[in-house]
């Protein structure tokens, strides 16, 4: 081994790296679009990865100590392990070059598609709200040193003058989330190729080695999850020797290895019963670990700062555990819990949350401050950090007594809940109401929710927030977008009908500023995938709603139409799982603080005459938690806060909710307890993979498995949305089937989004008239 420095006494496992203000965002969509080059696109990602280093010292970080992780990326940290290992899937053939690797180009083209080549698969990482790409790994995958963009990197930063830890998805990991490929043989498991994989990180390291890394990070957090579909002892023998063969290496940089979001739990015996020169515990999500052999000849990295969220937290307890870890190994280190991948970069760019609220929160680059101060205090004595621990316990007391984190009369209400407010009546009940209401035709269908936002719609929202446009003149605007979409949607001849959502920031965000408990940020990006990101919402107390939020929208919509309107809202376990919530209280008790004032606004839209009223859930799977002993509580109050929030109504109306971008399976009891009338899932990346689930699980309510891959900009042919369809009622019977895009249409082009509606349209009117003539597929 070549390298003989410590690790550094204070750490985090990466940091945001779309810039703070969407730099990378910006650049990478300008290179879609043709207005900037490759070399372009290069060069504004090396000015962001140099700001960052010096950014990080500035911040209490080393610059020749291996502190500063080597975590940038253009779109997607398990892509980019993809590309290294040259794991590109045999219909991308043609992307790969005569060295064996692929251009930036052919690296977007991998997560986007292109032609009649669909992209890779998307689902969450693990339960955050980021999502990665799915590889694609067969008996024919062919593994090599296809790229050495992470040693270039790792040069580039040396040559400016900082020693960095190249960060990459381990062996073990990327092979449990990945996929079998088309041409793999049932029974195949991605894991069966890891003796084929690891020649490749042996070159990897020791090309590191070569050009200086001391240390190097390996991130196995598939280790802590009990959700991955892989038996557990194949997982951990996997693991066992995996790092025997890179930890016997006798060139390589030292390696640490990182396990964010839980506990190891039978997985930390195993790791270090290899020569791996550090383990990184997360102490946020997971506990202590007890004594383990070979734990003592390990540097423990104490992920003891909150990577996942962005209050402020206890400072003396990060401090308490660091030193309990101490009993274990004389040698620790403090660290983030997960990358800082999840949080905004700086609360000091925040110039509307007031002083107090401000007072409580931690960004990424305050997160840092803190593993500064933690570690120092581990090293020097508690004493060497009094200001900061006065100052964090301070804030949490101030927390504890604000007005508005508890409201007498929302728990007061929450608390006089019966088993009667989580009910409707039977289903088919239901459906025979819902039919004669709504008089739909066989596999009606319909849209997600948003339509294309244009730079015409974003610009008088930003006018309309500046003080610039009237608020009666913002509305005449949205009115006459709204108009617009309602004309597209019947000349296409879709069959329920949205307004499209053009009022609207966010899903989450235009919820949240008009909910008491919520606060907003100006610039507090995070990336949700590749260039997509969002602001997540301060929720930080007790939750109500003073007035109706979007009845006027619906009923100015349903004005202006005879088919039906669907009201649109989002749920409340994805309005808790795509904003930063509270941590002092459990999240059944808030889900159930937001599911009341959902309630009042689907009973305010019923009475408005809105007979269908959508209330999406993409994140339900998104916060399964990793342990199996965790799952039946989870799905407790997650199920039960949707229930309550849509059980008020009367039978002839149709709930309808969404779910996108998960493993179905895992929670297609859940989907089938929630008791929506209709649920459209995404579907069109796993080939209707979905739909075997929905057959296996008995699911008998109203279901549209997607036919059109919203995140990619191809239009989907006649013929290609028409197999889509075919493959689901195969499973699942017609008078079920609903037909719509995988997501909502947010950000897509009009033109695309017009053809491609047109061609779902065309093909389900052919397969309707196919089953009304009685002739098969």
């Amino acid at each position: 081994m070549t390298a003989t420095s410590p690790f550094p006494a204070g750490t985090i496992l990466g940091y945001p790296r779309i810039g703070p203000r969407r730099q990378l965002k910006k650049a990478v969509e300008s290179f879609w679009a043709g207005t900037t080059s490759a070399a372009e696109l290069e060069d504004t990602a090396a000015t962001l990865r140099q700001a960052t280093r010096e950014r990080l010292v500035a911040l209490g970080l080393g610059a020749d100590d291996s502190s500063i992780p080597g975590s940038f990326s253009f779109y997607d940290q398990v892509l980019d392990t993809l590309c290294t290992v040259g794991a590109v899937p045999a219909r991308y053939a043609s992307l790969v070059g005569a060295d064996g690797g692929i251009d930036l180009a052919g690296y977007f083209t991998l997560a986007r598609g292109a032609g009649e080549n669909l992209p890779l698969e998307m689902t969450k990482w693990f339960d955050s709200n980021y999502h990665y790409l799915v590889p694609e790994i067969g008996p024919e995958t062919v593994f090599s040193l296809s790229s050495d963009r992470i040693v270039r990197e790792f040069v580039e930063a040396k040559t400016a003058g900082y020693l960095t830890r190249p960060v990459i998805v381990g062996p073990v990991t990327f092979l449990l989330l990945s996929k079998a490929s088309d041409e793999a043989p049932a029974g195949f498991s991605p894991l069966d190729r890891l003796d084929d994989l690891l020649p490749v990180y042996t070159a990897l390291l020791q090309r590191l080695a070569e050009a200086g890394a001391e240390w190097v990070q390996l991130d196995e957090p598939a280790l802590v999850s009990e959700s991955i579909d892989a038996p557990r002892d194949k997982a951990l023998t996997a693991l066992g020797r995996a790092y025997a063969t890179l930890g016997r290496l006798a060139a390589r940089p030292a390696i640490f290895v990182a396990a964010p979001y839980g506990s190891l739990d039978d997985a930390l015996p195993v790791l270090a019963g290899t020569p791996v020169d550090a383990i990184g515990l997360d102490l946020v999500r997971g506990a202590l670990p007890q004594d383990t052999p070979g734990l003592a000849g390990k540097t423990l990295v104490a992920g003891v700062i909150d990577g996942h969220n962005i209050w402020r937290g206890d400072l003396a307890g990060a401090l308490e555990k660091a030193e309990r870890l101490s009993a274990l190994s004389p040698r620790v280190a403090v660290s983030t819990s997960t990358s800082l991948l999840h949080v905004p970069h700086d609360v000091d760019d925040e110039s509307a949350l007031g002083d107090e609220l401000t007072s409580w929160l931690a960004f990424a680059d305050q997160k840092v401050g803190q593993v500064a101060a933690v570690a120092r205090g581990l090293s020097k004595g508690r004493e060497a950090i009094a200001a900061e621990l006065a100052a964090a316990s301070a804030a949490l007391e101030s927390r504890r007594s604000a007005p508005g984190v508890r409201d007498a009369a929302v728990r007061a209400r929450a608390g006089a809940l019966t088993e009667a407010d989580f009910s409707r009546g039977d289903y088919q009940t239901r459906l025979a109401a819902q039919d004669a209401a709504l008089g739909l035709p066989l596999l009606p269908t319909t849209t997600i929710g948003s339509f294309p936002q244009t730079g015409e719609i974003r610009r008088a929202r930003a006018r309309h927030l500046a003080g610039t446009l009237s608020a009666d003149g913002y509305r005449t605007l949205m009115e006459a977008e709204i108009a617009r979409v309602v004309a597209l949607q019947e000349e296409i001849g879709l069959d329920v009908l949205v307004h499209g959502e053009p009022e609207r920031n966010d899903m989450v965000q235009y919820f949240a500023e008009q909910l008491e408990g919520f606060q907003v940020t100006e610039n507090g990006w995070v990336q949700s995938y590749g260039s997509r990101c969002t602001r997540p919402s301060i929720l930080w107390g007790d939750v109500s709603r003073p007035r109706p939020i979007t009845v006027d929208w619906s009923t100015y919509t349903q004005g202006l139409t005879r088919k039906p309107v669907k009201g649109m809202l989002t749920g409340p376990v994805t309005i808790l799982a795509w904003s930063f919530v509270r941590d002092d209280q459990p999240l059944g008790d808030t889900a159930r603080q937001v599911a009341l004032a959902l309630r009042d606004e689907i009973t305010d839209l019923e009475a408005a005459g809105i007979g269908l009223v959508q209330v999406d859930e993409p994140a339900l799977r998104e916060l399964l938690p990793l342990k199996k002993k965790d799952h039946a509580d989870y799905l407790d109050w997650s199920v039960g806060s949707f229930r309550l929030a849509t059980a008020g109504v009367a039978d002839a109306t149709q709930i309808h909710t969404h779910l996108c971008y998960s493993e179905f399976g895992v929670v297609i009891d859940a989907i089938r307890n929630l008791d929506a009338d209709v649920t459209s899932i995404e579907a069109v990346r796993s080939r209707m993979e979905v739909v075997a689930d929905i057959e296996a699980g008995g699911f008998d309510h109203g279901i549209g498995p997607g036919v059109y891959d919203i995140h990619s900009p191809r239009v989907p042919s006649v013929a290609e949305i028409t197999e889509l369809l075919d493959r689901a009622l195969e499973s699942i019977p017609e008078r079920q089937v609903w037909v719509n895009p995988d997501c909502g249409l947010k950000t897509r082009g009009y033109a695309e989004t017009a053809e491609s509606l047109h061609n779902m349209v065309t093909a389900t009117r052919a397969v309707r008239a196919r089953i009304g003539a009685g002739i098969p597929a």
